[in-house]
């Protein structure tokens, strides 16, 4: 097992749901994860009401108001608190990633944390062992402070939506390591040397990149990393949905069109993929968890393109590898 599999395709499997998002082959196109009326994303269809950041005392109530509501994972709070320009802060498209923030930031609120003044009329909050700056600043306006979302927003998505692709290009290259460990083998018992199909296996199969194992049983490629993602805290959807993992949801491709190398075929020859093997990866709230979407195959070489705001539906219908002149290599090492 690479070194490579070992550290991102833990990412990969969280990011699949762990077994919900398993179930995602290259026949169901995913949809992006619902979120709660309070904290969705604006869109066309249907924008939620303009609230703006609560009013207090003083910066100091301020915070003590803003931690709380983070510390019980309130996100409508939240919203009232920091006003609705802040939905796509609060609410990412990945609800584990984001409780997951949000208890680290307690954490480091706890480890310590003070307001220093910035000018007459602005305070910033900053936690931690490291002084870490919240990029939203406490501002006064007239007798009372409020949160200054406007100023902090952008920084704040910026963080999340680089780190969110950087973990993604790994993923990609990682899934590219676990189709030929998975292909080293006739793991199916029928004599061909195939490439996956899915990511979990049929119940008592070997079908997929997952399966269960004993414990005196060689580990499936990506055994090491379920337990890894159970532990961050991702679940099976119950309602059998796909779950994102740092924003990202991921579909397996079984063909390649006329723009990738060697020109378009089908991966899957006689219901066997042994023609290679492809992965689109694109975000769950387009803007909020990421902006970029991107493919691979057998080749190792991962592509990105911004689809722009209809990403979920367009990487959501996406059946083949395809890079047309309008995809780019991403800077990521294969």
């Amino acid at each position: 097992m690479s070194p490579r599999i070992l550290i991102a395709s833990v990412v990969m499997v969280a990011a699949l749901g762990w077994a919900a998002v398993f179930r995602v082959t290259a026949q169901t196109p995913a949809a992006p994860a619902k979120e709660s009326s309070a904290t969705q994303a604006p869109t066309s269809a249907a924008k939620p009401a303009l609230i703006l950041p609560r009013r207090f005392a003083s910066a100091e109530e301020a915070t003590e108001a803003f931690v709380a509501a983070l510390r019980a994972h309130d996100t409508r709070a939240l919203v009232t608190i920091l006003g609705s320009d802040a939905r796509p802060l609060i609410a990412s498209g990945d609800p584990v990633a984001d409780r997951n923030i949000r208890d680290a930031f307690v954490k480091a609120y706890d480890a310590g944390h003070t307001l220093v003044a910035k000018g007459t009329d602005a305070m910033a909050l900053k936690v931690g062992s490291d002084d870490w700056p919240f990029p939203i600043p406490i501002v006064k306006q007239g007798a009372h402070w409020r949160f200054d979302t406007a100023q902090g927003r952008e920084e704040i998505l910026a963080r999340r939506i680089g780190r969110n692709e950087l973990n993604t290009m790994q993923v990609c290259l990682a899934y590219v390591d676990a189709q030929r460990e998975y292909y080293e083998e006739d793991r199916r018992g029928n004599g061909v040397l195939q490439y996956a199909q899915k990511f979990a296996s049929t119940p008592g199969k070997r079908d997929g990149l997952y399966w269960e194992t004993k414990p005196a049983e060689p580990l499936s490629p990506l055994g090491d990393f379920v337990a890894k993602a159970r532990a961050e805290g991702y679940r099976r959807d119950k309602s059998g949905g796909p779950t994102p993992y740092h924003g990202y949801l991921f579909r397996i491709l079984t063909s390649q069109g006329p723009d990738a190398p060697d020109s378009a075929y089908d991966y899957v020859v006689g219901g066997q993929m042994i023609g290679g093997f492809g992965l689109v990866a694109f975000p769950a709230e387009y803007g909020a968890s990421g902006v970029t979407t991107f493919i691979v195959n057998q080749d190792g070489v991962v592509y990105e393109k911004d689809l722009g705001p209809k990403t979920p539906t367009i990487a959501g219908a996406m059946r083949a590898f395809n890079p047309d002149k309008s995809w780019k290599k991403s800077d990521v090492a294969n």
